[in-house]
């Protein structure tokens, strides 16, 4: 039988190195699931191990239009043989829809944006109409299965985005669901976005807005100086000093992060990015939860913990709770 291990399952090879870096420093065996292709023999047993799934909604968008339906059937596969699989199926489901993660957020009452889930195209421009209530009012969109800032745009006039729908520009979403949500004016030009590992807080990134466009990435190589209400990017080459900050007053006894400490837990979520706003009016508005992670290194290099050796601490025990005498022998 091989020796357990952490298992990582994902798509993208660019996220994996600073990973294996701090499983290496942590000393916990590690290998990388890459779902791209493959097989499964679903007569046999899964290698012994724990298995961490960190499947981006935004894969099609690298060229791997399957590898979410791939995830489904190896998390699957695990589940049923009793496998230990962090951020399982529920949490993949969750990850793949902004519609599912706002239904959640605002029943465990996190103020969130007003959203309107439009399905199709032939109602959308009715549908932003009655959004607005036929008001030339600023308002964006995203898609609901989303990441690298995917349909998220905003529009002024209800002329403006009807032009947008009937052109070439327009981005069909994958799942063909577009979000039409309120535009929000943060209160200082920058989001949050709070790292939690194994359900404890680990640090706050402060992400600077003030270019005023729509893409969030706190990633190596993809320091995005423009955001909105909630999208992460994979666009290198547009970096500029101290977009990431760690956020020191954002802390474990934060208010806000305690309530979203409690609502990971009761939705068995371990490892997440969740993302808020403060706006003009007062508001602290909760609007996307990313259940995978991004690395920084300037964030890295000032932050309190490091983000991916968390990952590698936590993981490691429980692999340790569960292999302890394999793992020695």
């Amino acid at each position: 039988m091989s020796t357990p291990r952490v298992y990582v399952i994902h798509e993208n090879p660019e996220w994996f190195p600073p990973l294996a870096a701090a499983f290496e420093a942590e000393g916990v065996p590690v290998e990388e699931i890459l779902l791209t292709e493959g097989q499964i023999d679903l007569g046999a047993e899964p290698a012994p191990g724990v298995y961490w799934s960190r499947m981006s909604a935004s894969s099609h968008t690298r060229g791997h239009e399957h590898s979410k339906e791939y995830t489904r059937a190896v998390l699957g596969w695990l589940e049923r043989a009793g496998r230990q699989v962090v951020g399982g199926s529920h949490v993949l489901e969750l990850e793949v829809s902004k519609v599912a993660q706002h239904g959640l957020l605002a029943g465990a009452g996190f103020d969130v944006p007003r959203t309107t889930a439009v399905f199709g195209t032939t109602t959308l421009k009715q549908a932003a109409a009655d959004f607005t209530g036929g008001r030339d009012v600023p308002f964006i969109t995203k898609h609901n299965q989303g990441g690298k800032g995917l349909g998220v745009r905003r529009f002024d006039s209800l002329a403006e985005f009807g032009a947008y729908v009937d052109s070439p520009e327009f981005e069909e979403p994958v799942d063909g669901i577009t979000l039409l949500q309120e535009y929000l004016t943060a209160r200082e030009p920058f989001i949050t976005r709070v790292e939690f590992v194994g359900g404890e807080f680990v640090y706050a990134v402060r992400v600077d807005t003030s270019a005023g466009s729509f893409e969030l990435c706190p990633a190596d190589a993809c320091e995005i100086p423009q955001v909105i209400a909630g999208a992460v990017c994979d666009v290198p080459g547009t970096s500029r000093p101290n977009a990431f900050e760690v956020r020191t007053e954002v802390t474990a006894e934060h208010p806000l992060v305690q309530q979203l400490r409690t609502f990971l837990a009761d939705q068995r979520i371990q490892i997440a990015g969740v993302e808020f706003m403060e706006t003009t009016d007062g508001r602290t508005v909760v609007y996307d939860i990313n259940t995978n992670t991004n690395y920084n290194p300037a964030v890295e290099e000032t932050a309190p913990a490091s983000g991916p050796r968390s990952i590698a601490r936590y993981l490691g025990g429980l692999l340790e709770t569960q292999y302890a005498a394999q793992l020695t022998a």
